[in-house]
């Protein structure tokens, strides 16, 4: 587990680093087996080491570490009891929570909105840390592998951590986009229609390089 660990501390620093989370809010984990390795709670990701190991099983109970879990572990286990996520990053991403203060629903600006399922959905507000924010993540994550949480930040998952990662970054790029789009007066975003998001989804099965024959 020590080598997931060490991958999981450099995704959170990533974090940090470009912008997604200030201080310690946000969250990363990994599932490792029956294992779910999560970012404790309160630790600046500076901080942390090979000895701050912190690990839960699928209910939430202790089988690493000494430290406290994240608040968040309700989101975390959520999302890995109903997907096959192997791993998943919650940020506090500026303009994707910008976003979620202003829509239902993050229009569908750029073709990359198919790589994370469709439309990106906001998820109602809830206390950070609750069963009801879990539960209204996991709604708006139907058919997703990403959400926005109103007036809170964004969950994303993928098979690994380095997916995971780059939708939530996709997605904030994306906020991003719309926010910059949307701002100017007078005129109003052309957005995609379904069609071409399925064609796009079709394509990116396609899509990087393959093994040689």
């Amino acid at each position: 587990m020590l080598s997931a660990w060490n991958e999981l501390v450099t995704v959170a620093r990533r974090t940090a680093a470009e912008g997604l989370v200030v201080g310690t809010s946000g969250n990363v984990s990994v599932r490792v087996g029956e294992n779910v390795l999560v970012t404790p709670s309160g630790v600046p990701y500076d901080r942390l080491g090979p000895g701050d190991l912190c690990a839960v099983d699928l209910d939430g109970r202790r089988t690493a570490g000494s430290l406290k879990p994240t608040s968040e572990l309700p989101m975390h286990l959520a999302v890995y009891r109903h997907t096959e996520a192997r791993a998943v990053v919650h940020t506090h991403a500026v303009h994707a929570t910008a976003v979620s203060t202003l829509v239902a629903e993050l229009p569908a600006v750029h073709y990359m909105t198919a790589a994370l399922g469709g439309p990106v959905r906001v998820a109602p507000y809830a206390t950070y840390g609750s069963d009801e924010l879990a539960a209204g993540m996991l709604e708006a994550l139907d058919g997703r592998s990403a959400c926005l949480l109103q007036n809170h930040g964004t969950i994303a998952y993928g098979a690994d951590l380095d997916q995971a990662y780059d939708r939530t970054a996709q997605l904030e790029w994306m906020c991003r986009l719309w926010l910059t789009a949307s701002s100017v007066p007078g005129r109003t975003p052309s957005l995609l229609p379904d069609e071409e998001l399925r064609r796009v989804a079709e394509k990116f099965g396609g899509y990087g390089q393959t093994p040689a024959g």
